[in-house]
């Protein structure tokens, strides 16, 4: 019964994807053919960890290389964790890893291997699921998995303001870093910034076309690129140049000035440059999604316009926020920030949520946009002036903030000690919607 499933399913799956996906499909068995022999030596290996595990204890994991911000975030906070010895095995230990199947970034794959030990996929990986099927057969833990993260991409321990970046460059890739920037235009010490707005536009081009539906949940993250224009200018303005981060966007961003640089649209990206320029821009606007992970990964500050609000990253003093607009679809007035977290959205992660809570999401105005990175510019430069309104504003924000979401029902130990600030100058124009 369960054999002629499998078998339909996958005979249907050709009929609709034609000779590319047979094909894949052949790979793919002819890839488990060739596994076979590899578990009776697997299965061997893992007896003689297990025989030495009173002395010397080997772990191991995959890292989820398939998306940017899982390889970045994640990888990194294990390593400060280790670093911190929280979660840590007392007694001696390896820690091996493996990658996944698909890379997002094969630049920042192979940065890794200089901060880890990575071993290939088709060694480990046997000896991973035996390892799963031993512990889940017998009912017991399995003490050579690999902890993540305590919550995965969160930076609960404040981690991120107490421990150095663990990848860097090579001094050939600084070079190679150096020469592209200067192809941009860029004379030697400029600073940029670094731009990334969320679109569509990836998945669209991407996702197989039956499954860009179970993609649309992600739709509220999107933001309209024409809206940041006006920042840019004003970045440019400020001396910096300004680069639009992606892959395959949907929109260009509109500019004549030479400072801006649609990089996403130049047809000379690449995964290196995607990761030099995050980790040596000034700072980063972001919509809060995988590109920012590179600047965290390398201690850059972030400005971030993100929804959900109440996911919003608050671990470091390097991060300033801002959210979208909240709009109450039935009686067209503007959500404070306790309503938002009353109307059950400030941690919905799905489309629909909003929606079934007759919640509408409107983009921030592109002056709010601006003043969200003239306060970011400041404060590197150190010449943010905070008043004494400024401080009562944030205080308040943050005291609502935090007694909210140690209320929610979505709060698994989202935020450690909350050490980002909101955006002094929405805070001062819409003092009504701190309460």
């Amino acid at each position: 019964m369960y054999f002629k499933l499998f078998l339909n399913k996958h005979f249907s799956q050709i009929m609709k994807g034609g000779i590319n996906v047979f094909f894949k499909k052949l790979v793919s068995l002819l890839y488990l053919f060739l596994q076979l022999p590899i578990y009776p030596i697997s299965i061997l290996i893992f007896i003689i960890i297990i025989l030495i595990r009173p002395w010397y204890l080997i772990r191991w994991n995959k890292l989820n290389s398939g998306r940017l911000g899982p390889i970045a975030s994640e990888t990194e906070l294990y390593c400060c964790e280790r670093d911190a010895n929280i979660n840590f095995p007392k007694q001696r230990y390896k820690d091996l890893f493996y990658y996944s199947k698909i890379t997002s970034n094969r630049t920042l794959k192979n940065m890794w291997r200089r901060s880890i030990v990575i071993l290939p996929s088709w060694l480990l990986k046997p000896i991973h699921l035996i390892s799963k099927f031993f512990c889940s057969f017998f009912g017991i833990k399995n003490i050579h998995e690999i902890n993540s993260p305590i919550n995965e991409e969160r930076d609960v321990f404040n981690h991120f303001d107490k421990f150095n970046s663990h990848v860097s460059f090579t001094v050939d890739e600084e070079v190679n870093g150096r020469e592209i920037l200067e192809k941009f235009g860029l004379p030697k010490n400029a600073k940029f910034v670094c731009l990334i707005v969320r679109d569509s536009g990836y998945l669209e081009r991407h996702a197989k076309k039956e499954n860009l539906g179970r993609w649309a949940y992600h739709n509220y993250r999107d933001g309209d690129i024409d809206r940041y224009v006006m920042a840019a200018e004003e970045l440019a303005s400020r001396g910096y140049y300004v680069f639009r981060m992606g892959i395959n966007v949907k929109k260009p961003l509109k500019s004549s000035n030479p400072k801006i640089i649609d990089y996403a649209n130049t047809g000379i990206r690449s995964d290196f440059m995607d990761v030099y320029l995050g980790a040596k821009c000034s700072f980063c606007v972001s919509t809060s999604c995988g590109f920012d992970a590179i600047p965290f990964l390398f201690r850059r500050p972030i400005a971030f316009v993100v929804v959900p609000i109440g996911w919003c990253f608050t671990s470091s003093e390097k991060f300033l926020i801002l959210t979208k607009h909240h709009i109450n679809k039935l009686t067209k007035k503007e959500l404070s920030i306790s309503e938002i977290f009353l109307s059950n959205v400030a941690g919905s992660l799905f489309s629909e949520e909003y929606e079934n809570n007759n919640v509408e999401l409107q983009e921030n105005t592109p002056e709010e946009i601006r003043d969200l990175v003239i306060e970011m510019d400041n404060r590197i430069k150190g010449n943010w002036k905070e008043t004494e309104q400024d401080i009562l504003l944030q205080k308040s924000f943050w005291s609502i903030f935090k007694e909210c979401t140690d209320k929610s029902d979505f709060n698994e130990n989202l935020h450690g000690q909350i050490k980002a600030k909101f955006s002094a100058k929405y805070l001062r124009d819409n003092k009504n919607w701190i309460n």
